[in-house]
C-alpha cells in the first residue's frame, strides 16, 4: 500500500548503537547446521515406507528406510518396525534377535486400500525364499503379504527359538511349502495365516523342531505336514486337503496334541500325482502313543478316511474313535464352509448353521485368544452351546460373529496437556457374549507421513507440530483389513498455539549484513528472504508463527512491507507503511511454514529493513485472556512525560491476573520534544539494544508490544535527548490461567472500505466521522474466534484522529490503535477480543479509509 509523501515528519535518524542496532549473532536463533549422517532412530518404533523413503535413512517417520532388509539389519530388542503399505520386491533375511522381555517385532500397516506385499509380485526378479528367519530368537513377524515362487518356501524359520509367524497371506504355487520351520527350532508359533498353496503343504515342520504351536491357521487347498516335531499343538485351523492328507503328524512327533480343527477334503483331486493318500488325519504310529485328538470336524468325503492312526486307516469317525479312543467329542459332517471372501488376503468363512460353530474345546491347548482376524469367541445366540469350557467356541480357524460396532471418537485436545496434545480414542463392541475385545485399528496424522496400529482398542495420544487444522484418519477392521466389516473414521480438531517470549533479538538488519549476505537495501518490487532454523533450541518445524519488530529506515521512495511465510503465494495485505526518509516500526505475527519468512518491498524505492524476534507460538508457553481495551498508563495527567534518557516502571497489579507472564500493550508516543526511540521491557533487567518505538520531535505513533513482566511490572525507557508522554492500553496478558490459543490463518485482508471487502451491506464509502464498522473475522475451520490479531491501516484520512478497535459487545472505550493527521497512510497491529465482531471506530472530525489484515485468531480450546 502506498501513502503520500509528507513534510510534517524529518528523517528519524537511528540514535546512536542502540536504536536498532543489536547483536551480530541472534542468540536465540540457531543457524544452519550442516548436515550429519544419521543414526539409527532409537525409538520404540521403526518405519519402512517407499513414499518419502531416502537412502541413508534412520528409520524415523521423517527419514524411513526404503526396505525391510535394511530396518533388519538395524532394529533393536524392544522396537518394532512399521512396513507402510507398498510393494516390496525383496528377499528379506532377519537375523538379529530380541529377548523374551524385549521381542523385536515387523508388523505390516494394512488398511483397507492397500496393503504390504513382499516378494515376487508382478515380478520375475525374486527368487527363491523370500522372508527367512535364521538363528534369531524373539521375533514376530507379523502381517505381510508374501509372494513366492518354486525355488523354495516362501517363508523359512531355520535354527531359531521364540519365533512368531502371524497374520501372514502366503501365495505360493507348486513349491516345496508355503511355511517351513527347519534346523532344530524351538517354540515357534504359526498363527493366523492364510497358507495358499495349491497342491503342496501349506506348512512343513521338520524333523528336530520342537515345541511349534499352529493354531488358527487357513489353507484353502493344501496339507500341513510335521515330521519328527515332538510337543507339536495343531489347534483350530481350517485345510481344505488338496493332494494329500489335511494335516499329517510323521516320524517320532509325540506329545502332539490336534484339536479343534477343520479338515475338508477337497473333492477335485485330479491334478494331484496319483495315487492321493484319501485320509484327512494322519498319525504315525511313533507318534500316537503320545498324541491326542479330539473336538476336530472332519467332513466325510466319499472315499476319504477321517483319520489314519498308527498305521491303521479307518473309514468312519465311529470305528476311530471305537479303536483308539481318540475322536472324542469329534464331529463327521459338512463344516458348511462359505465361500472364499477376498484376495490377495482371504478368509475361509463359516455358514450360519456350520456344526463348528460354538462347539469347540475352549480349554484345548494352544487355544488362541483370537480367531484368525481378530476377534474373540462369540457365542451365536440362535445355536445350542455344545463345546467344553465356556461352550461357545467354535472350531476351526474363523470364529461366526454378528452384531458388531465399532466406534472411534473424534479426535480432540487431551484436558490438561499442552495445547497440541490430543487423544484418539476408539473400540469394538459385539452384539453376542464374547470372551473377550476384538477387532483392530490402523490410524495416521496429517502432520506424519506414517501409518500406525493399535489392537483391538485405540486409545493413542500424538502431539501435532503446529497450530491449526489437525487431522486424524482411523481405518477400524473386524476382519484383520481383508475385504468386508472395515470403517474409516476421519476427524479433525483445531489447535491453537501457546505464546513463548524471548529476549529481542536481532534476525535481520540489511544495512550490517545481519541475516542476508550484503549491506545492500530491499530493492522495489523485491524480497528479503529470513531463515529461522530453530529458537531456543526449538525447531522451525515446531514454530507455528514468530513475532518480530519489524522496521523500515531509509528508504527512498513511499511503500509498505509485507511479511509472509514462504512457499505460499504473496497475500493482499500489507505491515509496515512508509514513506521517503522515514523510519517506521510495526509488530507483527507471522506464521511459519518452512523455516523461512519472506519480507517484500512493495515500494517504487529501495529500504532498509530491520526485524527483531519478539517471540514465537507453539506447544509450549502460555495461553492468552482477552481483556476490555483499558488505558494503563497516559503521562499527560498522571506522573509527566518521560525525562530525556529516563526509565519508568509501570505497575499493572490489580491490572492483570497475578500469574500473567507477558503483556499486550498498544503503546504511543506523543508530543516528544526530540527525536529518539522507546524500549518497553521487563522489570529489573538492563536496558535492551533492541527498541519498539521509533520517533521524531512532534510525532504522535503508537506500536504494539508484548513484554515480559516480572512482579507484574515493566520498564518504559525514553532514549532520546528530549522528554516525551507515552500512552499503554491493555489488550490482555499471556500466562496459566490464559485459556485463549492462537491459531495462524493470515496475512488475509479482511476489510478493506476501499473496495467493500468484508462489509458486504455498507457500500464502498470511507468511514465517515465517529462511525463504528463491524467486521467479523476469519474464523477458520467454523470456529468461533475470541480474539484478533490484525493489522489495522488507515489511508486518505481528511483530518488528524484515531482508529478504535474493541470487541462489538462493549462499549467504545477510551484508548486508541492507530493514530493518523490528514493525508497519512498509518498502520499498526492489534490484538483484539471479538465477542459480537470487531468494531472499528474512526475517532475523528473527517472521514479515512480503513483496512483490516488478519495474522490469526484466539480461539477457546476444543475438548
Amino acid at each position: 500500500m502506498r501513502r503520500p509523501a509528507r513534510s510534517l515528519y524529518a528523517l528519524a535518524p537511528l540514535i546512536g548503537a542502540a536504536g536498532l542496532v543489536g547483536p551480530v549473532v541472534p542468540a536465540a536463533v540457531a543457524a544452519p547446521a550442516a548436515a550429519a549422517a544419521p543414526a539409527v532412530s532409537t525409538g520404540s518404533e521403526l518405519f519402512v515406507s517407499q513414499t518419502g523413503c531416502i537412502a541413508g535413512g534412520d528409520g524415523s517417520p521423517e527419514a524411513p528406510f526404503c526396505t525391510i532388509s535394511a530396518a533388519a539389519a538395524a532394529v533393536q530388542p524392544g522396537q518394532t518396525v512399521l512396513v507402510q503399505p507398498g510393494i516390496y520386491l525383496e528377499n528379506v533375511t532377519f537375523t538379529r534377535s530380541g529377548t523374551e522381555a524385549a521381542p523385536i517385532t515387523f508388523r505390516a500397516v494394512n488398511t483397507t486400500s492397500a496393503m504390504v506385499r513382499v516378494g515376487r509380485y508382478n515380478t520375475t526378479t525374486v527368487t527363491g525364499t523370500i522372508l527367512t528367519l535364521r538363528q534369531a530368537h524373539d521375533v514376530v513377524v507379523d502381517g505381510f503379504t508374501v509372494y513366492g515362487d518354486r525355488e523354495g518356501a516362501a517363508v523359512v524359520v531355520d535354527a531359531s527359538s521364540r519365533v512368531t509367524v502371524n497374520n501372514l497371506s502366503v501365495q505360493q504355487g507348486l513349491s516345496p511349502a508355503g511355511v517351513r520351520v527347519t534346523g532344530g527350532s524351538q517354540d515357534v508359533t504359526v498363527s493366523r495365516n492364510w497358507l495358499n498353496s495349491p497342491g503342496t503343504p501349506g506348512l512343513v515342520v521338520e524333523s528336530g523342531v520342537t515345541g511349534t504351536t499352529v493354531v488358527a491357521n487357513q489353507l484353502p487347498a493344501g496339507t500341513m505336514l510335521l515330521t519328527g516335531a515332538p510337543g507339536s499343538t495343531v489347534t483350530n485351523n481350517t485345510v481344505r486337503a488338496l493332494c494329500g492328507p489335511g494335516i499329517e503328524v510323521t516320524g517320532s512327533s509325540p506329545d502332539a496334541v490336534i484339536a479343534n480343527n477343520i479338515v475338508q477334503p477337497l473333492a477335485d483331486q485330479s491334478g494331484c500325482a496319483q495315487p492321493v493318500v484319501e485320509t484327512a488325519v494322519v498319525v504315525s504310529a511313533e507318534s500316537a502313543s503320545q498324541a491326542a485328538a479330539h473336538h476336530n470336524l472332519v467332513d466325510p468325503t466319499p472315499g476319504w478316511a477321517p483319520y489314519a492312526w498308527a498305521g491303521t486307516t479307518y473309514p468312519t469317525l465311529d470305528d476311530f474313535q471305537a479303536a483308539t479312543g481318540q475322536g472324542a467329542s469329534d464331529i463327521s459332517a459338512d463344516p458348511l464352509l462359505g465361500i472364499v471372501t477376498g484376495a490377495d488376503r482371504a478368509y475361509l468363512p463359516l455358514k450360519q448353521s456350520s456344526p463348528a460353530v460354538d462347539s469347540a474345546d475352549a480349554t484345548a491347548r494352544g487355544v488362541p485368544a483370537t480367531d484368525m482376524l481378530g476377534n474373540p469367541h462369540a457365542d451365536d445366540p440362535t445355536w445350542n452351546n455344545t463345546g467344553t469350557g465356556n461352550g461357545y467356541h467354535d472350531r476351526g480357524a474363523v470364529e461366526r460373529i454378528q452384531g458388531f460396532l465399532t466406534k472411534v471418537e473424534p479426535i480432540h485436545r487431551t484436558i490438561g496437556a499442552g495445547p497440541f496434545d490430543t487423544k484418539l480414542r476408539g473400540s469394538t463392541s459385539y452384539q453376542w457374549t464374547t470372551d473377550g475385545p476384538g477387532g483392530s485399528f490402523v490410524y495416521q496424522y496429517d502432520d506424519s507421513p506414517v501409518w500406525r496400529l493399535s489392537g483391538p482398542t485405540l486409545d493413542v495420544d500424538h502431539r501435532f507440530r503446529r497450530a491449526g487444522r489437525a487431522c486424524g484418519l482411523v481405518y477400524g477392521s473386524l476382519s484383520g483389513f481383508r475385504p468386508g466389516a472395515n470403517a474409516s473414521f476421519p476427524s479433525c480438531v483445531t489447535l491453537g498455539a501457546h505464546y513463548t517470549a524471548v529476549a529481542p533479538t536481532r534476525l535481520l538488519d540489511t544495512r550490517s549484513a545481519i541475516g542476508v549476505g550484503t549491506t545492500t537495501p530491499v530493492a522495489a518490487n523485491s524480497e528479503v528472504v529470513l531463515p529461522i532454523d530453530s529458537i531456543g533450541g526449538v525447531p522451525a518445524a515446531d514454530i507455528s508463527a514468530v513475532v518480530l519488530n519489524v522496521t523500515v529506515t531509509q528508504p527512498t521512495a513511499a511503500g509498505f512491507l509485507t511479511v509472509y511465510p514462504d512457499g505460499t503465494s504473496l497475500p493482499n495485505a500489507s505491515n509496515v507503511n512508509f514513506v521517503a526518509k522515514e523510519t517506521v516500526p510495526n509488530l507483527v505475527t507471522v506464521p511459519m511454514t518452512n523455516g523461512k519468512i519472506r519480507i517484500r518491498n512493495s515500494g517504487s524505492g529501495t529500504v532498509h529493513v530491520v526485524a527483531d524476534l519478539q517471540g514465537w507460538y507453539g506447544a509450549t508457553g502460555q495461553g492468552f485472556a482477552a481483556q476490555t481495551p483499558t488505558r494503563v498508563l497516559d503521562t499527560r495527567t498522571g506522573g509527566g512525560a518521560l525525562a530525556p534518557n529516563s526509565t519508568r516502571t509501570l505497575d499493572l497489579d490489580l491490572k492483570v491476573s497475578p500469574g500473567a507472564t507477558a503483556v499486550v500493550l498498544n503503546v504511543t508516543v506523543t508530543a516528544p520534544q526530540a527525536n529518539g526511540v522507546l524500549k518497553v521491557f521487563p522489570y529489573g533487567t538492563p536496558v535492551p539494544t533492541a527498541s519498539n518505538l521509533n520517533f521524531v520531535t512532534g510525532q504522535t505513533i503508537p506500536n504494539l508490544v508484548i513484554v515480559p513482566v516480572t512482579d507484574l511490572k515493566l520498564s518504559i525507557h525514553n532514549q532520546s535527548s528530549g522528554s516525551t508522554h507515552v500512552v499503554a492500553d491493555l489488550a490482555g496478558y499471556f500466562g496459566p490461567d490464559g485459556q485463549l490459543s492462537y491459531v495462524p490463518n493470515g496475512p488475509l485482508r479482511i476489510a478493506d472500505t476501499r473496495n467493500g471487502t468484508g462489509l458486504p451491506d455498507r457500500g464502498i464509502s470511507p468511514l465517515q466521522p465517529r462511525e463504528t464498522v463491524n467486521v467479523s473475522p476469519n474464523t477458520c475451520c467454523s470456529l468461533e474466534a475470541a480474539a484478533i490479531v490484525a493489522n489495522l491501516t488507515v489511508t486518505g484520512p481528511t483530518a488528524s484522529g484515531f482508529l478504535i478497535a474493541h470487541p462489538g459487545i462493549e462499549v467504545t472505550p477510551s484508548v486508541s490503535n492507530v493514530n493518523f493527521v490528514a493525508g497519512e497512510t498509518a498502520s499498526n497491529l492489534a490484538i483484539v477480543g471479538t465477542q459480537a465482531g470487531l468494531d472499528l471506530y474512526n475517532s475523528s472530525s473527517g472521514t479515512t479509509h480503513a483496512i483490516v489484515d488478519q495474522a490469526g485468531i484466539f480461539i477457546t480450546p476444543q475438548y
